[in-house]
């Protein structure tokens, strides 16, 4: 009874805790500002490459006859064009793949804030290219793009993660998912022929990039670095503690300090784990199965073919071209709503069903747009119809597909593993988005209206992957999920233990003793073994 009583005694102060958090003003500010000049640019560059894509194209041609007498063939420019457009992916992968040494070493606000050199000079590439005659300028502009988008996004989650109280991770996390959308819809309305849509004007589209990182590079110094970046890998406890209080708004912070101290000491080890060791890891092969699937659909699935291309789709449709810039504008506001709309019923519906159902939906929907796009010329409404195929895809990818592979990769691997895991997603994701932008105008051209059959098959597959292989993680520990996984990947929970650790032979008693020793009030000594 006694047990009991205590049981339930936790579970009201637990319950109580939960109601007692409070989005600080340091919390709300970081969290803005952070995703403002870094995934808002994302989502910007997705899409504004759309509207000014004819007018490039005319300077790429004149500029190409300027030099060399004659004018650019059409092969040749479509393929200029998808290098222009693609080779942002480009940029992603290196950045994804230099940012965990840089996360390192600078810590995860500074990465943040330095990130924006990068950012400044692909503006200043871009915008002026038009002014200097060279498209080489705006191409390299695009990769230094890429660069930026490719830090950020592994250091912007990162960040939000590790300043966020545990109650309000996931909401906070939306936060990145969210200003896509908006970065996205921002580049829509930039475009439109009033603004920035024209042939005089679309250097500017490129030039207002400087400035979301200009705010950012000026008010995110004066916000504190992620605590437990400073605790566990400075570890400086009182800086630690200073930033906790700033960002939960409360002055007595050591039940923060100690679980995040008690998590380390679970885990017995600091030393991040390289790719090579956690791909020989047996405990989480199918963890990683499942990573790559999920992003390999998420860029494969056909949504930034969407992005790219969405005038010609929609001009293939019937639709007016002078129309055209407005019923774009829809698309980014559906994809801003239905990535609110996943953030709200995630934790109450679970990822398996979000993710799965919204591979299904797009099937339906690629189907119908496939037959409406091929009949189109024959009956006066389908047109229509495709334009309302195009949103529904758009909506269908964002409550499930558009963000659940980034929270399953921090929930599938423990703190040592998930750098060298998200390395592994941010390097499919990449490739895949390489790929689907460079490919995508070829394929368009060679099955015409049969072409997004293509990407309905590539949702039938990662969604008939998914059902079978990804068990539901919502509200589950790490440990759960790790025993979800323990029959598929042939191992007792036991050997999961041992093998998240591969090679490491000291006993958690020393391991325990050499993180106690490097902190001590703030000071810094003996380095973690």
């Amino acid at each position: 009874m006694e047990n009991t009583q205590q049981g339930n005694g936790t579970t009201k102060e637990n319950i109580a805790v939960k109601k007692k958090v409070n989005w600080s003003g340091s919390l709300i500010l970081a969290s803005l500002i952070g995703a403002f000049g870094s995934s808002f640019l994302y989502g910007y560059n997705l899409s504004v490459v759309n509207a000014p894509a004819g007018y490039i194209k005319k300077f790429y041609n004149e500029t190409w006859e300027r030099r060399y007498g004659f004018s650019v063939d059409e092969g040749t420019l479509t393929l200029l064009w998808s290098i222009t457009v693609s080779i942002f992916a480009i940029g992603g992968l290196v950045g994804a793949i230099i940012v965990t040494p840089i996360v390192k070493f600078f810590g995860r606000k500074c990465t943040l804030v330095l990130n924006n050199v990068f950012a400044v000079a692909a503006a200043l590439l871009m915008s002026l290219s038009l002014l200097a005659g060279s498209f080489e300028m705006l191409i390299l502009g695009r990769i230094i793009m890429g660069v930026d988008a490719g830090i950020s996004l592994s250091a912007l989650p990162m960040y939000l993660s590790e300043i966020s109280p545990k109650e309000i991770r996931g909401s906070l996390g939306q936060v990145t998912a969210i200003f896509i959308c908006i970065g996205v819809f921002t580049g829509q309305v930039l475009g439109l022929p009033e603004i920035f849509g024209q042939e005089s004007r679309w250097p500017f589209l490129f030039g207002a990039i400087i400035v979301p990182s200009l705010i950012q590079a000026v008010i995110l110094p004066f916000l504190p670095e992620s605590p437990r970046y400073l605790l566990l890998e400075k570890h400086n406890r009182s800086k630690a503690e200073k930033a906790f209080q700033r960002f939960l708004g409360k002055d007595d912070v050591s039940h923060e300090i100690e679980e995040v101290l008690a998590e380390s000491r679970v885990q017995r080890n600091t030393k991040l784990v390289s790719i090579v060791e956690l791909l020989r890891t047996r405990a989480v092969r199918w963890q990683i199965v499942t990573v790559v699937v999920t992003m390999g659909c998420y860029q494969l699935c056909g949504l930034n073919a969407i992005w790219y291309y969405t005038n010609n789709i929609f001009s293939e449709s019937g639709i007016n071209r002078e129309t055209i810039p407005y019923v774009t504008l829809s698309t980014g506001a559906v994809e801003t709503l239905a990535a609110v709309f996943s953030g709200l019923v995630i934790e109450r519906l679970g990822r398996r069903p979000l993710l799965i159902g919204g591979f299904g939906l797009m099937i339906v929907f690629f189907a119908v747009l496939t037959v409406s796009l091929t009949l189109q010329n024959t009956v006066h409404w389908l047109p229509y119809l495709s334009i309302f195929c195009i949103l529904a895809i758009i909506a269908s990818f964002c409550i499930g597909p558009g963000g659940i592979p980034f929270v399953l990769t921090g929930e599938f691997f423990q703190q040592s593993q998930r750098p060298a895991a998200f390395m592994i997603a941010g390097t499919v994701n990449w490739l895949s988005n390489f790929a689907v932008g460079l490919l995508f105008p070829f394929i368009q051209a060679g099955l015409q209206t049969y072409c997004f059959l293509v990407f309905a098959g590539i949702c039938f597959a990662g969604a008939t992957y998914l059902f079978f292989v990804l068990p539901e993680t919502k509200n589950k520990t790490f440990h759960e999920i790790s025993q979800a996984f323990a029959k598929r990947n042939k191992v007792t929970l036991e050997m999961q233990e041992m093998n998240h650790y591969p090679g490491e032979t000291k006993s958690s008693e020393e391991q325990e003793s050499n993180f106690t020793s490097s902190v001590d009030n703030g000071e810094t000594k003996k380095g973690i073994v």
